[in-house]
């Protein structure tokens, strides 16, 4: 049983007594997407359109106190742990919770991208898209994937480079918006890791190992390259990038045990002494 139409018929439009009230449906309405939605490429029309007509039952939730940073963490975490995290965000903004309580994710949403190299959308909608090809619900990944573009709204043109610096500026961003919800001091290490390093698996057969060894020893670099193909793959850029990146990975790691190369894969001259 699909439980959305349910949400959509009937279940929130008395929700707009009260902020309280207001605050619980859209919440609720948008774990239940997120949850039950979207499983099959045939339902992303009615996936939307319920969105649709959930948002309209359930007006605006961004006046009246915010709710505690307990309750937004929870919320966040639950989406980000279910099957199609974007459908429950797309309510979310449409409602005007982003806008209110999380403006660091809602600023990408007025984040131009070039149709050359992102055909499907602003940053924003790039985010979102993501979670469409994010094949293991992993905490650290989900949440890099949600912030790996934060910095972006803050970042400047420079060199050619059309948003310079964004991944360092969304690595110190991610960590204030995850700080003020009360993610513990670890886990967002992780996740700033993931945001400050995203753009690095895509030069990673390009770059010397002097530039790159301290990220690609990480437990967490796997993550990195599962970040990086979703990235890749939202984009309608192919895969061609990240199959070369993950070949540099492994060529590493079978430098790394072999006693008889370098890590960048280069002969040692070894000397034996006798007496």
């Amino acid at each position: 049983m699909d439980p959305a139409p349910w949400y959509a018929a009937g279940a929130f439009r008395g929700s707009r007594g009260t902020t309280a009230d207001a605050f619980k449906a859209a919440s609720q309405a948008a774990v239940v997407l997120a949850r039950y939605r979207g499983a099959a490429p045939e339902d992303e029309a009615g996936s939307r359109a319920v969105i649709a007509e959930v948002a309209a039952a359930v007006g605006r939730v961004d006046e009246g106190p915010a709710p505690s940073a307990e309750e937004q963490r929870a919320l966040l975490t639950v989406l980000l742990q279910s099957r199609r995290p974007d459908l429950g965000f797309d309510l979310l903004m449409r409602v005007g919770w982003v806008d209110a309580w999380w403006p660091e994710l809602a600023a990408m949403d007025d984040v131009d991208h070039s149709k050359e190299f992102h055909p499907e959308g602003n940053a924003w909608a790039h985010t979102l898209e993501t979670f469409r090809y994010r094949k293991i619900a992993d905490p650290v990944l989900s949440f890099g994937l949600l912030l790996h573009d934060v910095g972006k709204p803050l970042s400047e043109a420079s060199g050619g480079r059309r948003f310079d610096r964004h991944a360092e500026l969304g690595a110190a961003r991610a960590r204030t918006f995850l700080a003020r919800l009360g993610f513990d001091d670890a886990f967002i290490a992780d996740v700033s890791f993931m945001v400050r390093n995203h753009m690095m698996p895509a030069a990673l057969p390009r770059l010397p190992l002097t530039r790159s060894q301290e990220v690609l020893e990480s437990s967490l670099f796997p993550l990195l390259l599962e970040l990086y193909r979703c990235d890749e793959s939202s984009s309608f850029k192919g895969l061609e990038g990240f199959y070369e990146s993950c070949a540099a990975y492994r060529s590493y790691l079978r430098n790394v045990k072999n006693p008889y190369r370098s890590a960048d894969g280069k002969k040692m001259m070894r000397i034996l002494f006798e007496r």
